[in-house]
């Protein structure tokens, strides 16, 4: 009879008061736990589905007092159908192609990452990160992740997508796009890419992270229709009469 050593505690720690990084005026805490070891697939999925999201090796949700603005949400696969706006972005970009590779960061691909942070968030954290930082952002994984990089007619890069393959479906880590490409919507488009590739795969959902009705930078999201939201713990779909929020 074989030894199996008994499961390692999984432990959570809650984070100090931040400023929100969404929403001005109110504060930010976060649970967190490590996703390491052996379990550490399996693990990454049960808190994928729970609303974590995933940083490096640590899953985190928000656990803000008195507010409750973050909202995981996900596109379910099989019932998804892009409506007249989604069908625009996807004419508007006919010409892109992506493609998967692995989760290795390059010289490229950091530029672009320094052009986007430079000029959508110059003010934030993000915009002083050396090389090394952001391949620590693209390596530092301890579960199945890829890049996707998308590329126009020229094959220039425009747009890359940090990806982790769950058991259930993909989720979109973090994406950086070309300044100046407005007009084609390759935010956009890229979760049009992951709801096909998901698709294609046979995975049944596509996790966004956290929809913020009150913020600009995450509104967007709830275009995605239908779509579903945790609310007390139970996905359910997101309805009709909510989501329409700052455009």
């Amino acid at each position: 009879m074989s030894y199996k050593p008994p499961r390692r505690p999984q432990f959570f720690y809650t984070t100090a008061p931040l400023p929100c990084p969404y929403l001005p005026g109110r504060t930010e805490r976060k649970v967190v736990t490590e996703i390491a070891g052996p379990d550490a697939e399996p693990l990454h999925d049960r808190l994928s589905r729970a609303g974590f999201r995933r940083s490096h090796n640590i899953a985190y949700a928000p656990v803000c007092p008195g507010c409750n603005a973050c909202v995981p949400i996900r596109i379910p696969v099989a019932t998804f159908t892009p409506d007249r706006s989604l069908r625009k972005v996807l004419k508007a970009n006919i010409g892109v192609e992506g493609h998967d590779v692995a989760a290795r960061a390059t010289a490229e691909q950091y530029q672009l990452f320094q052009h986007y942070q430079r000029a959508r968030h110059g003010d934030g954290d993000m915009a002083t990160m050396s090389f090394y930082d952001y391949r620590a952002m693209v390596e530092d994984t301890p579960i199945d992740t890829f890049l996707v990089e998308f590329r126009d007619e020229d094959e220039r890069l425009v747009g890359v997508c940090l990806t982790d393959r769950l058991g259930d479906g993909l989720s979109a880590v973090y994406s950086f796009f070309a300044p100046g490409l407005e007009k084609r919507s390759l935010g956009t488009f890229t979760i049009l890419w992951l709801i096909e590739r998901a698709r294609q795969h046979g995975l049944p959902h596509v996790y966004l992270g956290y929809w913020v009705q009150e913020s600009r930078k995450m509104a967007y999201k709830a275009r995605f229709r239908p779509s579903e939201i945790l609310v007390s713990g139970t996905w359910r779909e997101m309805p009709p009469e909510i989501g329409h929020g700052p455009a």
